[in-house]
């Protein structure tokens, strides 16, 4: 029986369905603005968040990072919360590709709450820097999954744009919060100067983000895209598997949010682990080893012996995540492995 992996949902492979559609894209030079799946996409997620255009790159550190350094110059400062991933995960990208420093702020949860941010722009002075972007992640990967108020992302947005700031939204899950809250992805993409979104993770495509915004961001976004090395030829192959998630595998995130209750009901039911987050929101579980049994390391030992793969850190804390991959029966066995753990 192969094993179950729970690591991520960046770990999918292509359904046969996708596989197909893929084989048979029409395909052109995007360089040039000649591949039809990528123009496609690019239309059909700009109309989706009510934008003028977008932008198709490899992966979303680079969506992240071309948005930053399109938006700003050397020596101005993002706000963003303090285990965001744009921070924390994509290399230090900010500070080497552009020059931005960033001002963190501890969310509850990883999510912010516009009082945190009212005495967080710099003075107009000449020796600090200059408060340009504030950043948000919806879902919040390390906040377990969790999803932003409408209401929450409202406030923020007013604030900062009463003050004149770049408000970019790094939804890398946005289409797990979509499912979530019930909200459209038009009503979130109100409430942003500009959104990147990953087709690769809970979409189950196997490369790709996209970059939204309006078509001057995003012309400026294209050349940034080409000195950072984004550009491709005919992308379209990868463009197609993206149409293809969004028109089969958007709805069925909720199929993952359900498996998760069953992984996080036997985390929470175990004596050795404790849930980070008590209540889980959609498809992310983190989780901590109690000291006294041991490493999350030795803990992925075991699991793998009972065909489970999980995240786990150097230290106590260890994630596992549902995706497509992870059928009911799947979640059931990982369930009956995390609670048989002792």
């Amino acid at each position: 029986m192969p094993p179950i992996d729970l690591r991520s949902d960046t770990v999918t492979k292509p359904t046969p369905g996708m596989r197909a559609a893929m084989a048979a894209a029409e395909v052109g030079d995007d360089v040039y603005g000649e591949d039809p799946g990528i123009n496609h996409l690019e239309a059909r997620v700009a109309k989706m968040f009510g934008k003028e255009a977008a932008l198709f790159v490899p992966s979303g550190t680079m969506s992240n990072q071309i948005c930053i350094n399109a938006v700003t110059v050397p020596g101005d400062e993002m706000l963003c919360e303090s285990t965001c991933h744009v921070y924390n995960w994509e290399a230090g990208g900010p500070a080497a590709l552009s020059g931005v420093t960033c001002r963190t702020i501890d969310g509850k949860g990883g999510l912010l709450d516009v009082s945190q941010l009212a005495d967080k722009i710099r003075p107009g002075n000449d020796h600090y820097v200059r408060t340009r972007i504030v950043a948000l992640e919806n879902t919040h990967n390390r906040g377990g999954g969790r999803v932003y108020s409408i209401d929450s992302v409202r406030k923020i947005s007013a604030w900062a744009r009463s003050h004149k700031l770049i408000v970019h939204l790094d939804g890398a899950r946005i289409w797990n919060a979509i499912v979530k809250s019930g909200v459209s992805a038009d009503v979130w993409g109100a409430e942003f100067d500009t959104i990147s979104v990953c087709f690769s993770k809970g979409l189950g495509a196997p490369v790709g983000s996209a970059l939204i915004g309006s078509k001057e961001f995003v012309a400026k976004s294209r050349r940034v895209r080409k000195l950072f090395g984004g550009g491709m030829r005919q992308g379209g192959i990868l463009a197609t598997a993206a149409n293809y998630a969004l028109d089969h595998h958007l709805a069925r995130l909720q199929d993952d949010h359900d498996n998760a209750q069953l992984l996080a009901s036997a985390i929470r039911d175990n004596p050795r682990f404790r849930l980070e987050f008590p209540e889980v929101e959609t498809n992310l579980i983190w989780f901590d080893v109690d000291p006294g049994f041991g490493k999350s390391p030795d803990v992925a030992k075991i699991l793998r012996e009972k065909g489970i793969v999980a995240y786990s850190t150097y230290g106590s804390l260890m994630r596992v995540c549902t995706h497509l991959d992870v059928s009911r029966a799947d979640a059931e066995r990982a369930a009956d492995a995390l609670a048989a753990v002792r």
